[in-house]
């Protein structure tokens, strides 16, 4: 039965791979290409919606992969209005060495608010749209990655060895600020812990049932969540992580090299 898992744990890494590069290539080319960037991922949201709310009634395997696919294609137009600079928050600029504490917290919320609150709100809307519905995987996808994204910053605010500076773009450099390099800090063993028992908890689920669109379901999200946990490992493991993305990575570095004088 494990070799049915295979299929939706491969499309999930391709799903993830190839939608974190596309993002980054759009980053990485000249500002003035944001806007139209924006406008037709804006424009996709649309079609991304009809799928949703259609999907949402559809208990097989092909439902199961159209709620997660319209999940992440909603995910990924936050990150891009994150990373592009259009939904951050109203502070701008980078924090002072001297600050810490709640203060310094408060700050780096400030820099990221906005984003936040655009995530509640998709969040919202998807749960509106499906709650009635049978086929509820798309709220489910995006609740894990809004945790897992949540879960990282944290742990990048309070302190991990890699960083992953090379993914922020020049306009967005000012977040280093918030970011602290230290060996471990007392989240990050809770945050790999408890969803890694997510991960098991899911593919225990997947094991116990045998409808076609369960199992497609809960191997999509077990095969995610591991994703994010290997994520979290990359901030302390010394693996260059970037260099799964060096195709789509090049036109950011060219980018933030071209600054330094």
């Amino acid at each position: 039965m494990m070799i049915d898992f295979v299929m939706p744990a491969a499309y999930t890494v391709l799903v993830w791979w190839f939608a974190t590069g596309m993002i980054l290539v759009l980053d990485g080319l000249p500002r003035h290409t944001f806007r139209w960037s924006m406008s037709a991922a804006t424009a996709g949201l649309t079609i991304v919606a009809i799928e949703l709310h259609a999907s949402a009634g559809d208990v097989t395997a092909a439902g199961a992969y159209t709620a997660f696919t319209c999940a992440i294609l909603a995910w990924s137009w936050l990150e891009m209005s994150f990373l592009m600079g259009f939904i951050t928050g109203p502070r701008k600029h980078a924090c002072l060495e001297c600050c810490s504490g709640w203060r310094h917290f408060l700050h780096a919320s400030q820099a990221i608010i906005f984003n936040e609150l655009a995530t509640l709100a998709g969040g919202v809307a998807i749960f509106a749209a499906t709650r009635h519905a049978p086929n509820q995987l798309a709220l489910g996808i995006y609740l894990i990655l809004w945790a897992m994204r949540l879960s990282a910053k944290l742990n990048l605010f309070l302190g991990v060895p890699n960083l992953g500076e090379k993914f922020l773009p020049p306009h967005l450099q000012y977040l280093k600020s918030f970011f602290r390099r230290r060996s471990m800090n007392i989240l990050f063993p809770m945050s790999v812990s408890l969803s890694t028992i997510g991960v098991v908890l899911l593919v225990q689920r997947y094991l116990a049932v045998t409808d076609t669109f369960k199992t497609t379901a809960y191997a999509l999200m077990a095969s995610l969540l591991a994703l994010a946990v290997l994520e979290h490992w990359f901030m302390v493991i010394p693996l260059p992580s970037e260099k799964m993305w060096k195709w789509a990575m090049r036109p950011v570095e060219h980018r933030i090299t071209a600054k330094v004088p």
